[in-house]
C-alpha cells in the first residue's frame, strides 16, 4: 500500500493541524501515542514566548477586580455523527443510531464540553429543515463520524458538505467516503491489508504519529463495545484538538523514564528479561498503546509471573518512573440501593449482600455479565466476599479464568481489601495487581430480596499506570441471567448506572472445572441477613 499526504483544503476557522488517516480501519499493532499533541489556542505555556501569548484576561474595571485573572476555558469539542438509516450494529443488533446517542451521553462523563449530535442519513429524503440543521452542525464541527452509510446520495452529500471539517472518520461505510485527520487526507493504494506496507513517506514524522493513532483507533473499533467506541473519539480529540484528561498522562517521558528505571530497578529489569514469561509480557505490552486498557490487561493476565510483579512494583508503584497520576472517575454518579427487604440499608447488611451465597455455596456470587471490556469479559468469574479474622476487616477475592494469548486456559485470582465508604452500600476497594495498586469505589446498585441476582458498579484507577476506568457486574448464584419477571427491575438498576443492557458482555460459564475457591481459616460470613431462609431462596 502507498500513502500520499496531500495539503489540506481551505483552513477551517479553528486552528488545528494533524496528519492522515487511512480509508478503512482494520486491526493493526501500535506503540506509543503521538507525542506532539495539538492544542487549541486557549492552551498557554507558563512562560509565554514571542510566538505565543497567554490567554488570560486581566480585569481592571474596578479596584476590587484589579488583580483578578481569569483563565479562558477550552471551547467545546463539537462532534457530528451520521449513521445509516435503519443500520444495525454488532452490539446485540442495537441500531447504530441508539449506540451513537448513548455514546454522546457517555462523552459527557469525560468532559461536559464534548458536544455530540447524531443524524441518520435520510436527510436527503426528509424536509429541507433536517438538511439545514445538519449543514449548520457541520459548519462548526471538529469531528465528523460516519457509520454504516452506503446510500450513494448520502455519500455524495457528505462529500460535498464536509470539506472544511478537519477530522472525518468513516466506519462500515462506502469506500468513496474519505477519511481525514487534522485537515490532511490520505489516499491509499491497498496491497493486502491496511498498513502492511508504507511506501515513500517514512521520513515524515507526523505520518508515523498518525499511524499510531490510526492503529489504536482501529483495534479499539474492531472490538465493538461502547467503551471502545467512545475511546476512539477520545484518542482523536487528544491527538488533534485538545488534551483529554484521562489520556494526557500517557505520553512517553523519554530519557527521564529510562534513567529512572536503570537507576532504581536494574536488578528487577534484568530478572524480567531473563524470565521467559516476564519477557513475553513486556514484548506483548510494547505492541499495545498505553491508553488501550483491553490490550494491556490481556497481556498482563496472559503472562503474569512473580518477576513481572517485581518489575512493575519497582518501576511503576515504588518509583513511578512513568510519572503518571490517574484519578478515579467521578462520573457517572451511581446511587446505592437504599432499602433491603423493607428496611433501611445499613453497613452490616450491605456487607452481607456482598457475601451473598458464601456458606450455602462455595462462592458468594457468579458473574453473569459485565460492562467493562478490559476486566469483565473473562470466563468463569467467581466472587468471594468474606469477613476476616481481624475486627472490622472485609475482603474480596475474584477468581476467574483467562485464555492466554498462547491459547492456554488458566485460573487467576486477586485479593482486595474492602473498607466502608460514607453511605451504606458504598465501599473502597484496593488491590495489588501484578505489582500495581488499583483503588476502586464500589456501589451496590440493587440486590433482589431472594438473592437471585445483584448489580454492582465500580469506578477505579491504577494511579501509577495512568489507567482510569468504570464498570459494572451483574451477578447471580449460578451465573444465569435473572428471570423474565426481574427484567424491568434490572433495567432500572442499569439505568441508574447509565448502562444499557446491550453494553453488557455475557460471561462464558460453561467450562468451569475445579475453580480454586478456598478461603482463609477463621473467616466469617453473614452478620444480619439469613440467606438460607427458604422463603427467599431460589437455589
Amino acid at each position: 500500500m502507498s500513502l500520499v499526504l496531500e495539503p489540506p483544503p481551505a483552513p477551517p476557522s479553528k486552528s488545528k493541524t494533524g496528519a492522515p488517516l487511512k480509508r478503512c480501519f482494520t486491526s493493526i499493532r501500535t506503540a506509543l501515542p503521538p507525542p506532539n499533541h495539538r492544542f487549541r489556542a486557549s492552551r498557554f505555556p507558563l512562560h509565554p514566548t514571542s510566538s505565543s501569548r497567554p490567554t488570560v484576561a486581566v480585569v481592571l474595571k474596578t479596584e476590587k477586580e484589579k488583580n483578578a485573572v481569569t483563565e479562558q476555558k477550552d471551547p467545546p469539542v463539537r462532534i457530528v455523527a451520521v449513521v445509516g438509516q435503519g443500520s444495525v450494529s454488532p452490539l446485540k443488533c442495537t441500531p447504530w443510531e441508539e449506540v451513537m446517542k448513548h455514546t454522546a451521553k457517555r462523552l459527557k462523563w469525560v468532559d461536559e464540553g464534548y458536544e455530540m449530535v447524531v443524524f441518520t442519513d435520510n436527510f436527503h429524503q426528509s424536509n429541507d429543515q433536517t438538511a439545514m440543521d445538519l449543514q449548520k452542525e457541520l459548519a462548526c464541527a471538529d469531528i465528523l463520524l460516519v457509520v454504516a452509510v452506503t446510500n450513494q446520495d448520502s455519500v455524495k452529500w457528505i462529500g460535498t458538505n464536509s470539506g472544511n471539517i478537519p477530522n472525518v472518520i468513516c466506519f462500515e461505510s462506502d469506500p468513496g467516503l474519505v477519511n481525514k485527520l487534522g485537515g490532511s487526507y490520505v489516499h491509499s493504494e491497498m496491497k493486502g491489508s491496511i498498513f502492511d506496507k508504507v511506501v515513500g513517506i517514512s521520513q515524515l514524522k507526523k505520518t508515523d504519529e498518525t499511524k499510531e493513532v490510526v492503529q489504536t483507533v482501529s483495534e479499539a473499533w474492531d472490538r465493538f463495545n461502547s467503551d471502545d467506541i467512545r475511546f476512539c473519539l477520545l484518542v482523536i480529540i487528544n491527538a488533534y484538538i485538545q488534551p483529554v484528561p484521562i489520556l494526557k498522562n500517557l505520553r512517553s517521558k523519554g530519557f527521564s523514564t529510562l534513567n529512572c528505571m536503570v537507576k532504581n530497578c536494574g536488578p528487577q529489569i534484568l530478572d524480567c528479561l531473563m524470565d521467559p514469561n516476564c519477557r513475553k509480557a513486556l514484548q506483548c505490552l510494547s505492541k499495545c498503546s498505553p491508553v488501550d486498557q483491553v490490550c494491556n490487561y490481556r497481556c498482563i493476565a496472559s503472562f503474569e509471573s512473580p518477576k513481572l510483579e517485581a518489575f512493575s512494583l519497582c518501576v511503576l508503584q515504588k518509583n513511578n518512573c512513568l510519572d503518571l497520576d490517574a484519578k478515579i472517575p467521578e462520573k457517572p454518579y451511581v446511587q446505592p440501593m437504599l432499602k433491603f427487604r423493607g428496611k433501611d440499608l445499613c453497613h452490616e447488611t450491605a456487607e452481607d449482600l456482598f457475601v451473598g451465597w458464601l456458606g450455602s455455596l462455595d462462592w458468594s456470587w457468579r458473574v453473569v455479565a459485565g460492562q467493562n471490556p478490559a476486566y469483565d469479559q473473562f470466563p468463569c468469574q467467581y466472587q468471594l466476599f468474606y469477613r476476616g479474622k481481624a475486627k472490622g476487616s472485609f475482603w474480596y477475592e475474584p477468581v476467574f479464568q483467562v485464555k492466554t494469548l498462547e491459547g492456554e486456559l488458566v485460573w487467576r485470582r486477586r485479593k482486595y481489601r474492602v473498607k466502608r465508604a460514607n453511605a451504606p452500600g458504598t465501599f473502597y476497594f484496593s488491590v495489588l495487581d501484578n505489582g500495581v495498586v488499583s483503588n476502586e469505589y464500589w456501589t451496590i446498585v440493587d440486590v433482589s430480596e431472594d438473592f437471585s441476582w445483584g448489580l454492582f458498579h465500580y469506578h477505579g484507577a491504577a494511579r501509577v499506570a495512568g489507567q482510569s476506568y468504570t464498570g459494572a457486574v451483574l451477578v447471580s448464584p449460578d451465573g444465569t441471567y435473572p428471570k423474565q419477571t426481574q427484567i424491568n427491575r434490572l433495567s432500572s438498576a442499569l439505568e441508574k448506572c447509565g448502562i444499557k443492557e446491550w453494553e453488557l458482555y455475557t460471561v462464558d460459564n460453561c467450562a468451569c472445572q475445579d475453580p480454586p475457591l478456598e478461603i482463609p481459616e477463621g473467616s466469617s460470613f453473614h452478620s444480619m441477613v439469613d440467606v438460607k431462609d427458604k422463603s427467599w431462596s431460589s437455589v
